[in-house]
Formats: C-alpha cells, structure tokens, sequence
C-alpha cells in the first residue's frame, strides 16, 4: 500500500506542479471572472471613451416628417426603460448619411404616415450588426401603432387591453417520470451546465493519464517504475492521482465561479441562478451528479491508461485514443440531443450502456422524476464494467508498458497481454 500512495502523490504533485496545468487553470479562473462582469467592464470602457470618439450610441436623430411621432415614441421608450434617446433633426437624409461616415452620430431614424395611418419607419446606421437599438425601437412603434388605430377606432385603453389579454395555458402528463413544465425550465439549465463538465473533465483528464503513462516510457522510466511497484498498483496509482488533482481543479473552478456570480456588479448575474436552475437545485440531482462523474471519470482513466501503455511515443497518443474519444462525443450528442425529450426510447436504451451513463442517465435523473432503482441499476452497471475494464486493462498494462517501438493499432493489446504472461 506504501508504494501506492508514493505513486498516488508522485502523480498528483507532479502535474499540479507544471507550468501547463497551473497557467491553464490562472487563465480559466481569470475568464469566469471577466465573463461574470463583462457588461459592467463593456459599460464602463464606453463611458471612458477608450475606444474613441465621444459619441453617444444611444443618441438617434429624428426626421419626423409626420410631426406626431417622436414625442409618443420617446415617451413609449421610457416607458420600457430603454436608455435610447431621441433628437429631432431638421437636416436632409443624405447630410445625416453623412455625419454617420464621419463618425458624427451613429444612427437616425425617419418616420412618416401614410393615409391609413400606419406607420412608416426607417432606420438608418452605419453597418446592419446593429440588432438590439432597432429591435428597441420596432417595440416601441408598434406600441405607438395600436394606440393610433386604437384612437381612430375610438377605443378606450381597457378595450385596448382586452384586445391583447393573453391565454391561461396549462400542460400537464399523465406519465408518472413527466415534470412539470416549469420544472423542467428549471432542470434543463442544470443539466445542460453538469453535463457539460462532465463531458470535459473525463476527457480532458483521461487524456492527461494516457500523456502521463506515454510520457514515462518514452523517457524509460518505466522501466525501473515496474521493477519494484507492480504495472497494476502504478496503473491504478496514476489514476487515482491525476483523478484527485482534477476533482480539486473542478471544485476550485465551481467555487471561483460561485464567488464570481456572488461578488458582480452585473444585473444580469442576479439571475443566473434561477436561469440555469441553481437556486431550486434538489441534493439528489448534485449527488448523482458527483457519483456519475466519478464513475465516469474511472471508467475511461481505465480505459485511457490501457491505450497509453500501448505507446512509447507522445505523438502516438492521440490516435491510439481515437475510439475512446468517439465514444465519449457520441455520448454527450445523445445527452445533449436528449435535453428536448429524455423519455425518447434511445435516451432510455442508451443510459444503460457502460460508456453512455454517466451523460445519459444523469440527463434522465436530472430531467424526469425516475424511480430509484433506475439511476440505482445504472451504477451498478457501471462498477461492473469498471471492475471488468480493470481487470482486463490490468493484463494490458502489464505487458503494455514494456513494449517499445511504432504502435499505433489496437491490435497491439493482444500483444501486450501475451507479453505480460510471459
């Protein structure tokens, strides 16, 4: 057991300690920080004027040609809070299209009546990206535009509002596992967030396992490695250590971003947490959460060491791991496609494939009320394929890491177990 825990802290200090690891993990703390307050700083660089002229973006001149709109429109977008300021403008549209090529303004807006009294509008700037100001002002128009009809309609505001009352909708299911929609709305978020960190941390940390097995007998340490540690204990050694390394790496990520969320000035961090269904989260859901992650993490650290034993050079690894990666990329499109409808029969089939659960069946656990012994059976599963990819990467470990030259099939882990007997 000593010999295992000298591997299990060799492995964990030794890549925790690379300039790799420590600069990757300063530069994700760095942008969930910028991302979290990124529209207070974009606020901020405009009103500093940073990046050039002084010119006020939600300044927009007015041609009004009908002499009726601009002071209901203004009144209309102050009324949705929109920070979009409107200025009558006595000039022509071509001396307008120019003041925008000179970087005087950045927009105009010309407004007329036609004889049915529908209101015509074009707006003008210097580029079509523009999409939030228009869509702003389109709003507020066609608010203005009922109240006109609704005017040579003579009608009062209150038959106005029963024109635009909306539907009571309700949908309810009659399948016992069926959320509410509400509910749902809630879980997606979630799940969408978890599964997409599971998808990253096996991996990226499988991968790393496979690098650090492939790194060690390019180098021929392995050699004396084996010469007093078994293949087995150092192959398991290796992935317990990088394992641990990558759940202290997830966990600090979680908590940077928990602060980050916490600590912005932003308006719109004040509901992320409900958006993504944070704030009404169940135990359960982030219980099954660490479990299929850790599952997962070990069914293909497992698989991952198995590969890399097969190769003696770095730049073999990633083709070697080729089929491994497949697998996981098929999981997360069935888990990701499944967010729309985890009950479809492939979601349900697909959760109790070994390689596929630790997505699937968390999708389904954290989208749809399942019976216990669902998620139960899943796990189960799992440990036995885990045991079983163990017990057979342990023979191709063996062997595996004693093999040098070009390798680059799978054919060589027959091989390799012949060589580990012998």
């Amino acid at each position: 057991m000593r010999d295992f825990w000298i591997i299990f802290k060799q492995s964990f200090w030794t890549k925790a300690k690379t300039k790799s690891f420590v600069i990757t993990t300063l530069i994700v703390i760095a942008g969930i920080f910028l991302m979290s307050n990124i529209s207070s700083i974009i606020s901020k660089i405009e009103e500093a004027g940073i990046f050039g002229d002084d010119v006020n973006k939600n300044e927009v001149m007015v041609i009004d040609e009908s002499d009726r709109l601009l002071e209901p429109l203004q009144n209309q977008l102050s009324l949705s809070d929109s920070e979009i300021v409107l200025v009558a403008s006595s000039e022509s549209v071509k001396e307008l299209e120019q003041s925008i090529k000179d970087e005087e303004i950045t927009s105009f807006l010309q407004l007329s009546l036609d004889e049915s009294n529908t209101i015509q509008a074009v707006y003008t700037s210097e580029n079509a990206n523009a999409i939030e100001q228009p869509m702003n002002i389109q709003e507020a128009l066609q608010s203005v535009q009922t109240n006109i009809k609704a005017e040579s309609l003579e009608l009062t505001g209150e038959e106005v509002g029963q024109l635009f009352t909306p539907i009571q909708f309700q949908q309810d299911a009659v399948v016992a596992s069926s959320k509410s929609e509400e509910e749902l709305s809630q879980a997606r978020g979630l799940v969408y967030v978890l599964i997409f960190v599971i998808y990253f941390a096996v991996f990226y940390y499988s991968n790393m396992i496979a690098m650090e097995v492939a790194t060690e007998k390019s180098s021929r340490v392995m050699e004396i490695i084996i010469s007093s540690v078994s293949p087995v204990k150092h192959m398991f050694a290796k992935i317990a250590g990088v394992g641990t390394l990558g759940l202290l790496q997830i966990a600090l990520f979680g908590l940077v971003g928990f602060a980050a969320l916490k600590t912005s000035s932003s308006d719109l961090t004040s509901g992320v947490f409900t958006f993504f269904g944070f704030s009404n989260v169940r135990i359960s859901t982030m219980i099954f959460a660490v479990v299929f992650f850790l599952l997962g993490y070990f069914l293909y650290a497992t698989l991952a060491a198995l590969l890399g034993s097969l190769v003696s050079r770095t730049e073999d690894v990633q083709q070697l791991l080729l089929p491994m990666t497949f697998l996981i990329i098929i999981a997360s499109f069935i888990a990701f496609s499944g967010i729309g409808n985890p009950e479809a029969g492939y979601v349900q089939v697909a959760s109790y494939i070994p390689f596929f659960t630790p997505l699937v069946m968390f999708l389904r656990v954290g989208m749809l009320d399942l019976p216990i012994w669902e998620p139960i059976l899943g796990i189960a599963i799992m440990l036995v394929s885990i045991f079983i990819l163990g017990w057979f990467g342990s023979r191709v470990y063996r062997g595996g890491v004693l093999m040098y030259g070009a390798s680059q099939s799978l054919k060589d882990i027959k091989k390799a177990i012949q060589l580990g007997k012998s």
